[in-house]
């Protein structure tokens, strides 16, 4: 089985992979070492720089028992001397997993055709499901549950919001999605959170969309890769900062690096309501979590 996004997951399953990563990290939570995952080997693909993803990855994967093997754009032909499907097949005759930071998803989605172990989706530029599994393993410890529970994506639409999306319609979050014009979700994730009876609302007004939030939601604004649209871009996001009067007594999640100053201020995520922290921690016990329902389904 391979995770490209949340959504691979069906409700029941994404419930038991929450439930399975919030039982490991309160066995587990100080990296006291368990045998869940042992001798089993994931090889990371990276092209796009990383902190969360690769250490979290890889000490999850020491925690449980396993091997983690990082794998550079200058340590293996993806794309350049091999195709992609190539990679897959030899890869998958090594190791026990496959996670793939890339830039296209469809090459995310070549690896898993391919690859005959799961392939994780550490981020492409459409999908970001392991950030997903992280907010809502936060925002559940934050509440005790997801009932009644709102939130507001303020920003761009951008891959994480779009892989939250789809997360909080599964787990029947409130959520309210606040971008510029021109920068919203596209139309097949609206259909895709809608078909589990829950799409976001939609609207260009920052305000607004926090009016009623419990939790306010961000990230950057000029995305890797993106370098070049940064001087219309922060003159399209006029207006979207998150700052401590826009919070109030709101909690703030971020999925990291911040760009202070641009999406966010600094105070605002300095302030005791950001849960920024806790988040990232959870990046490794989600992912433990998935690692490990995956292991029990082969």
């Amino acid at each position: 089985m391979d995770i490209l996004d949340v959504d691979d997951l069906t409700t029941d399953e994404l419930a038991t992979v929450l439930d399975r990563a919030a039982a490991i990290k309160a066995d587990h939570g100080g990296g006291s070492p368990s045998d869940l995952l042992d001798q089993q080997t994931l090889g990371m693909i990276f092209e796009k720089p990383s902190t969360r993803t690769r250490v979290s990855f890889e000490t999850g994967m020491t925690q449980l028992g396993g091997h983690a093997v990082f794998l550079g754009p200058d340590d293996i032909h993806l794309g350049h001397g091999e195709p992609v499907k190539d990679t897959a097949r030899a890869l998958g005759r090594y190791v026990d997993f496959i996670m793939a930071r890339v830039f296209d998803h469809a090459d995310a989605e070549e690896l898993a055709e391919y690859a005959e172990v799961p392939v994780i989706n550490g981020l492409t530029d459409d999908a970001h499901p392991c950030q997903t599994l992280a907010d809502l393993l936060t925002i559940r410890e934050q509440f005790g549950d997801f009932e009644d529970v709102s939130v507001a994506w303020v920003g761009d639409g951008n891959n994480v919001c779009q892989s939250f999306v789809i997360g909080a319609a599964m787990v029947g979050l409130d959520l309210t999605v606040a971008t510029p014009k021109g920068y919203g979700i596209s139309d097949d994730v609206a259909d895709r959170a809608a078909a589990f009876g829950n799409a976001p609302e939609t609207t260009h007004d920052p305000d607004a969309a926090v009016a009623d939030a419990d939790v306010v939601y961000s990230d950057v604004w000029v995305s890797m890769g993106q370098e070049d649209q940064r001087g219309r871009k922060l003159e399209d996001f006029e207006g979207f900062q998150i700052t401590t009067d826009l919070l109030e007594d709101r909690p703030f999640m971020h999925c990291l690096p911040a760009h202070r100053g641009e999406e966010v201020t600094d105070d605002a995520i300095e302030s005791d309501n950001a849960i920024v922290w806790a988040q990232a921690e959870n990046r490794l016990h989600a992912q433990k979590g998935l690692l490990v329902w995956l292991s029990e389904q082969a």
